[in-house]
């Protein structure tokens, strides 16, 4: 018989996870709460015109690509943008530098603004970048969850050596790098799993390799096109999509997992994957003889304010944006010391018709706006005077900016805590859990679960942390444990 297998959440994870496990001959079905699939991958429709509400940029498209080929023609379904620019960065000073896909244009554009020596530190820094990925992606990203005995076995000693674990990023960014715009340029890779620059290893700034080197790309159609791609190459797999129906309650007997609670009845199942948060998987979800099975990260990651605005069209609008405040590194006081919103905020701004291709307005277009905040302090108490004022803030800086015009109407915004109650158990957190310290890859959960087996474990606050790439290879690691316990092969 195949084995039978449960993934509760539709998120990238869950949807990942699904496919893999149903090419390995199991047979799936996914129970998403929500109306829809995507998770915080979300999409919405306002004036007939639909755009994104969470991920705007897909790095490593590798992995997105490795599932879609699990059918024939699947990969087809995703077809990749390459923007010019990709990005611009806005500083108070008036500098403004793009950074292009192609690595040699980017250093190109980086020495024609601010002078040879800073296109020597970018590409000396990036070199340093490259070598940290290729130690560290193949142990810690592609394969399953690090241990202290395996990072301290003889094979991995010798990546140890080369990523830099015991400086912070900012320590080995300010080493290497004098040039100020530069400075700030890869410091905001940080935030790119929602971490601070100032306590998060120095091993993230592989970061940089990933988005500069192997490039940052936009989806034809917009990131709900992945969704879409992901959920189509799952069906024809033979997976069960159920949305709009979530899980209760995990059942155990005999010390192991054997199946999950609706409100429609029970879903026996002999493995199953959970695309959630683990704080929800321990606190809401698991036996309470077994709550002690999963023990969550302890801290999350930052969270955000984000809106999009239906913003008049601009002939030369960048696909992504960042204006700079005049003192970034305060950000980083505000969110992880302060526990507030930042008071000069960096604001980021992405142009999804630009980006993404999507379909917009005859005179307007939908941009994607996010100010960085902290996730909520406890479960359950939030308090919205925390993220009052910083739509209006948001809209400052860019009408200043010359992105916005004054009358652009916001058209969708969601705050730390609105992002919170509809993802139980994140308090907000948009990365999962955060990397702020040396320690960080140790504490997430791994993919599967040896307390109590037949459960597995896919999301941004599993191994191997946050992100659309990474997500889905959780999925992928997740769904590879279950078919190796289960003895299923494809």
């Amino acid at each position: 018989m195949r084995p039978r297998v449960v993934v509760i959440g539709a998120g990238l994870g869950g949807l990942a996870a699904a496919i893999e496990a149903a090419h390995g001959g199991a047979e799936v079905t996914i129970l998403e709460a929500l109306d829809r699939p995507g998770g915080k991958a979300g999409v919405e429709t306002r004036d007939g015109v639909s755009f994104d509400t969470g991920p705007s940029l897909l790095t490593l498209p590798e992995i997105a690509w490795g599932l879609l080929d699990r059918v024939p023609g699947g990969r087809d379904r995703l077809r990749l943008v390459r923007p010019r620019p990709a990005f611009r960065y806005r500083y108070p000073d008036r500098v403004e530098l793009d950074v292009f896909i192609e690595l040699e244009e980017t250093l190109a554009g980086v020495e024609r603004v601010l002078g040879r020596g800073a296109r020597h530190e970018l590409a000396d820094f990036l070199t340093y970048a490259r070598r940290i990925w290729e130690a560290a992606a193949p142990p810690f990203l592609f394969g399953p969850a690090p241990s202290f005995r395996r990072a301290l076995g003889l094979g991995e000693l010798r990546a140890l050596a080369q990523i830099d674990p015991l400086r912070s990023m900012n320590a080995a960014i300010r080493a290497q790098v004098r040039e100020p715009h530069l400075v700030a340029l890869l410091q905001r890779y940080a935030t790119y799993n929602g971490s601070d620059v100032r306590s998060a290893p120095a091993t993230l700034n592989c970061i940089a390799h990933v988005e500069l080197a192997l490039g940052g790309f936009g989806v034809e159609g917009g990131v709900g096109a992945l969704v879409l791609a992901l959920v189509a190459t799952a069906t024809d797999l033979g997976v069960t999509l159920r949305c709009g129906l979530p899980a209760r309650r995990l059942l155990a007997a005999g010390g192991r997992i054997c199946g999950v609670e609706t409100d429609e009845g029970l879903l026996p199942a002999e493995a199953v994957v959970v695309n959630a948060d683990p704080a929800h998987l321990a606190r809401d979800l698991l036996p309470a003889a077994h709550r002690a099975a999963v023990v969550p990260a302890p801290e999350p990651s930052m969270s955000a304010w984000t809106g999009v605005y239906q913003a008049r069209r601009q002939p030369h609008r960048a696909a992504h944006t960042v204006v700079f405040p005049l003192n970034y590194e305060a950000e980083f006081i505000d969110l992880f010391d302060e526990g507030r919103p930042p008071r000069q905020p960096t604001v980021y701004a992405s142009a999804q018709s630009v980006a993404h291709n999507r379909p917009a307005w005859p005179d307007h277009e939908p941009l994607f706006v996010m100010i960085n905040a902290p996730a909520e302090p406890v479960q359950g108490r939030s308090d919205p005077a925390r993220s009052a004022g910083l739509a209006d803030l948001a809209r400052g800086r860019l009408v200043e900016a010359g992105l916005l015009d004054p009358q652009d109407r916001l058209l969708w915004e969601r705050d730390a805590a609105g992002l919170a109650a509809q993802f139980p158990g994140s308090r907000g957190a948009i990365y999962g859990a955060a990397s702020n310290s040396r320690f960080a890859a140790f504490q997430r959960p791994a993919n599967r679960c040896d307390k109590l087996p037949g459960l597995y474990l896919a999301s941004g606050g599993a191994h191997p942390g946050g992100g659309m790439p990474l997500v889905m290879q959780s999925g992928r690691l997740a769904a590879a444990a279950l078919l190796e316990d289960l003895g299923a092969t494809p």
